[in-house]
């Protein structure tokens, strides 16, 4: 049986290049670079608008049960806004972690792998060369936003704790390291579709918008 191999992830103080942990070698160069949007990390990662949604619902629920066990008006009200204060702290505190996590992030294109420093408290680098790569696939949001998820060779994998919230939502078993929330989603998986077909020596594969990844959502435009 083969064992799961995790790939390598970097802890660093000091980039010598921005979202780099070193020097690239001879012959490597980047080829984009990006941040996710902090919005895209807290409606599509975190989850916020569900979240608010629940409480909300919560809080009607209280109000509506205080009236009908015979509480007055302003009572019942006051009874389901303290249920919206209640759920307005971890709110707020997952809406800061997605400030944090979008200004803390650094994705990296190069002409050999991936790059995603990543890391509220502590910043690392995670390195995923072309070589590991199986496939990618972009999906195009509302908002404008993109996100560009990866999927690995096996038996190569990476640690979901390690690279949460930047990874494909219920994907535990087998994370996707994912480029969320890009505002320039159609140029850097252009970028990436260039450079992978360029590692494996084939031409480069369409981008249509409808096309879908093996293991994408409808909407997943085929990378590689």
């Amino acid at each position: 049986m083969t064992s799961t191999k995790k790939l390598p992830i970097f802890e660093h103080d000091g980039e010598p290049i921005p979202g780099l942990p070193a020097v690239l070698p001879e012959g490597e160069v980047i080829l984009w670079q990006g941040a996710p949007r902090w919005g895209g990390i807290a409606r599509r990662a975190l989850h916020l608008r569900a979240l608010a949604l629940y409480f909300a619902f919560i809080g009607v629920l209280r109000g509506t049960a205080m009236a009908a066990e015979g509480a007055s008006t302003s009572d019942a009200v006051l009874g389901g806004l303290l249920m919206l204060l209640v759920g307005a702290v971890p709110i707020g505190l997952l809406a800061a972690f997605a400030i944090l996590a979008a200004k803390t992030s650094l994705y990296t294109i190069t002409n050999r792998r991936v790059v995603m420093r990543v890391g509220v408290a502590l910043p690392m680098t995670i390195s995923l060369p072309f070589a590991l790569m199986q496939s990618a696939g972009v999906v195009k949001h509302g908002d404008g936003t993109g996100d560009i998820s990866m999927t690995l060779a096996k038996p190569h994998r990476v640690a979901w704790i390690a690279i949460w919230p930047h990874t494909k939502s219920f994907r535990v078993a087998r994370p996707e390291p994912t480029l969320r929330a890009l505002a320039d989603a159609d140029q850097a998986a252009q970028i990436l579709a260039r450079a992978l077909a360029a590692h494996a020596a084939m031409p480069v594969p369409a981008m249509a918008a409808d096309s879908n990844r093996q293991t994408a959502r409808p909407g997943a435009a085929a990378l590689a």
